[in-house]
């Protein structure tokens, strides 16, 4: 049986007492992915440059487990107006220009707060020789 590993993100976090992602044995969910400044820590005012940071967090975050945005199965957006997706699909086509190989999405209407147009969160499915790996008991 894997152990849950919690992960945290230097340059990201959340202030009440949750790990930006958590993981069992391949599988690893994410909790909210803002779009904070990885430098200021601010909420800044346009979709466009939070989407950048929502993205730029994912590839830090699968960086940190030893993965890529390769491993990502499924990404889920929550969208204060979810009609404006022009910023999220440019992102999106950057991250994932191939139609064939792209994780499953899906966009919801949300009450975001402090500021936040988006949060993410995501299923990934990594290799099992990935970093945080917990270790395994010797046989």
């Amino acid at each position: 049986m894997s152990e849950r590993v919690s992960i945290e993100l230097p340059g990201f976090g959340h202030t009440n007492p949750i790990p930006v992602a958590s993981r069992i044995g391949p599988f690893l969910a994410s909790g909210a992915i803002t779009g904070r400044d990885p430098v200021t820590c601010d909420i800044p005012r346009g979709l466009d440059q939070q989407c950048a940071n929502v993205f730029r967090h994912v590839r830090a975050l699968m960086q940190a487990v030893g993965g890529s945005t390769d491993d990502i199965l499924k990404m889920t957006f929550h969208l204060a107006d979810p009609h404006d997706r022009a910023a999220l699909n440019r992102e999106w086509l950057a991250m994932f220009p191939d139609p064939a190989h792209r994780p499953a999405r899906q966009a919801v209407a949300a009450r975001l707060d402090g500021g936040a147009r988006v949060h993410c969160d995501l299923l990934a499915v990594l290799p099992e020789t990935s970093a945080c790996e917990p270790p395994h008991p010797a046989a």
